[in-house]
């Protein structure tokens, strides 16, 4: 397997380092570059063209999601992964809208985290356990409602088929 060069976004630096060593530890991940807001992550992907994206969620600025939309507009085979705290259903759906591949939470070992950037480059959907119950749930169970909120721009027709 090529070499998986990857591009950190976080706005925390402490974070951000961890990845760093994360990344590596595995000789099959390198270090593309780091950016600590969208703006510089939309204009960095461009330059830079890296296989995945760790992206985070919540950013002062352009968030993550914002971010992930234009990249993937400019280029759509960037593979992007959200990290996040936040597992809300309004910030999962608004990742999968915007074309994330994936979404993990932040408190992902670091097996998990390695596993979820290998998936997410070669072409698979991945989500946390949490985040995968809760799709499952709201899919399965009485939330199967799409509300609004998480698609603001379907028709009710959309939201009723999706």
């Amino acid at each position: 397997m090529d070499t998986i060069r990857v591009l950190i976004v976080d706005d925390h630096p402490l974070f951000r380092d961890g990845l760093k060593v994360l990344l590596e530890s595995a000789p099959d991940t390198e270090l593309a570059g780091e950016a600590s807001n969208g703006g510089d992550a939309v204009k960095l992907a461009a330059e830079i063209q890296p296989d995945v994206i760790l992206m985070d969620v919540k950013m002062p600025g352009i968030d993550g999601i914002e971010a992930t939309r234009r990249i993937l507009g400019a280029n759509p085979d960037t593979k992007v992964l959200m990290l996040t705290m936040y597992e809300d259903d309004q910030s999962v759906f608004a990742a999968m809208r915007a074309g994330a591949r994936g979404y993990v939470q932040k408190g992902a070992r670091h097996d998990e985290m390695q596993r979820a950037i290998r998936a997410v480059a070669s072409g698979e959907a991945i989500f946390s356990p949490s985040i995968a119950a809760r799709m499952m749930d709201f899919f399965a169970g009485g939330r199967n409602q799409i509300s609004e909120e998480a698609f603001p721009d379907l028709t009710e027709r959309e939201r009723e088929i999706l």
